[in-house]
């Protein structure tokens, strides 16, 4: 039973990876020392470079509270291997389509054992 279990998480993982058409590289915003000035300040520091990854976007229809039409929104998503973790608030910037776009993730990525997924919204500022 455990055998089967590993051969349908390879074989999901090996599908999910197919999809995989683009590339990101993350961000994280950390305090980092200068040892010649002894003063730590934040800085962006690299933390993964060209990572297989897939971004996807999906239309949502959203009514607010008091309106009666509904307007509509995207939700974009990106998938990842699970090797990679990415920590709430991280900067990431895809490669899609041959355009970078920067965004941060909004929250602790949804991890599996064989890919996560992590919500993004354009990055505005490091908070």
């Amino acid at each position: 039973m455990i055998n089967a279990i590993k051969r349908a998480r390879q074989a999901h993982r090996s599908a999910v990876e197919m999809l995989y058409e683009d590339t990101c590289t993350v961000y994280e915003y950390r305090p980092v020392r200068d040892e010649g000035s002894k003063i730590t300040s934040k800085r962006e520091v690299l933390v993964w470079e060209d990572v297989p990854c897939k971004l996807s976007f999906e239309s949502l229809d959203i009514t607010r509270l008091g309106e009666n039409a509904a307007e509509k929104a995207v939700s974009v998503k990106l998938f990842l291997p699970p090797e990679t973790p990415v920590k709430a608030g991280s900067k990431i910037v895809v490669n899609h389509e041959g355009k970078a776009e920067a965004y941060s993730n909004s929250g602790v990525p949804g991890r599996f054992p064989t890919h996560q997924e992590v919500e993004l919204k354009l990055f505005e500022r490091w908070a």
